[in-house]
């Protein structure tokens, strides 16, 4: 064989054996290879995670390992890795799971009706990274309640119920400070001003947006039950909300998961200051995130000259007003007796 046959054969069998390798490559990138039943699954590479914990991370999602290790290592992902929340499907190939790794897939966070400033960092925390402490520390940090003019108990009246979306490692100063954002759209010179009117800071009125919401499901109500509220506190009477005997008492049992559906006599005793049958004025601070609707019907309040209210049993859900203290003992009478009636604790 002469040396130009020599070369052409060689030039042929490399060609041949970089087809064969490329074929192979070609298989292994492309074949199947999930291992969950589920239509998709949600992949979680902490911050902090080295290759080898953000491997183990991946590792149980597929079927085969080395295959899949093998193209992870051949397209350079161990160099490109970053954190995150990743969304594998059902039936991917090597491939398409080495490019979902570099897709950060973003979390819809929503929240309402949380009773206290944990129970809001803990809602926070189940969906993003960051823990509840670092989460607390930095909802709670002493200048940022003082430049927006709040104490700790009424922390809570800074974050608006609302639909946030976040990358599942977002920082907790960043989480702070995209929600925080809300609060000031909302709180615009308008409502501020009608605030003022009231005699109310936004947090106060927060507050009281919290017993009203507590105080009535029903959003139609809540601007009637606001203005019977404001009565009170404007003739310097004792507020004497049940919502915030019920707060107390869960307070002082050191359990907000418990279920209070009656307030008792002996419950209107407990020393708190949450409890307004014994401390006049406002609670130190709300007793539940508020939502738009409850702030409203403070910020616009129905104007009459209601002083008492008590659950009605005729309209469900809904309250029979009193102007007089003989009226309101009336309506409480005809409630309790339906209570007993009904076996209701």
């Amino acid at each position: 064989m002469n040396l130009k046959k020599a070369v052409t054969y060689l030039a042929v069998l490399l060609i041949t054996i970089g087809l064969i390798y490329a074929y192979v490559i070609f298989r292994k990138a492309f074949n199947s290879n999930t291992n969950f039943e589920q239509e998709s699954v949600f992949v979680h590479i902490p911050s902090d995670a080295t290759l080898a914990q953000s491997k183990d991370s991946i590792r149980k999602y597929v079927k085969d390992w080395e295959q899949f290790d093998g193209v992870f290592t051949q397209f350079e992902m161990d160099k490109n890795l970053i954190p995150g929340r990743f969304e594998l499907r059902k039936g991917m190939t090597n491939f398409q799971i080495a490019q979902a790794l570099k897709r950060n897939v973003p979390v819809k966070l929503t929240f309402n009706n949380q009773e206290t400033l944990e129970d809001l960092v803990k809602r926070i925390s189940k969906q993003l990274e960051p823990s509840e402490a670092d989460l607390m520390n930095v909802f709670t940090e002493e200048e940022f309640l003082k430049e927006n003019n709040v104490t700790k108990e009424q922390a809570l009246s800074l974050f608006m119920p609302n639909t946030y979306e976040f990358y599942w490692n977002t920082s907790p100063l960043k989480i702070r400070n995209v929600i925080h954002k809300e609060y000031i759209r909302f709180w615009n010179q308008d409502r501020t001003n009608k605030a003022k009117e009231l005699g109310l800071s936004p947090a106060q009125v927060s507050s009281l947006a919290s017993i009203v919401q507590k105080e009535t499901a029903k959003v139609d109500e809540r601007p009637k039950v606001a203005g019977a509220y404001l009565n009170r506190l404007n003739k310097d009477m004792l507020l004497q909300a049940d919502p915030t005997v019920v707060y107390a008492k869960k307070l002082m049992l050191s359990d907000f998961d418990t279920i209070i559906k009656r307030v008792y006599l002996k419950d209107l005793a407990i020393e708190s200051p949450y409890n307004t049958y014994r401390t006049k004025g406002l609670p130190p601070g709300p007793i539940a995130m508020p939502d738009v609707s409850s702030i409203e019907a403070v910020l616009n309040p129905e104007k009459h000259s209601y002083i008492y209210f008590c659950a009605s049993v005729d309209r469900m859900g809904y309250h029979e007003f009193a102007t007089t203290l003989e009226e309101h003992g009336k309506n409480r009478e005809k409630y309790t007796k339906w209570l007993n009636e009904n076996n209701i604790q």
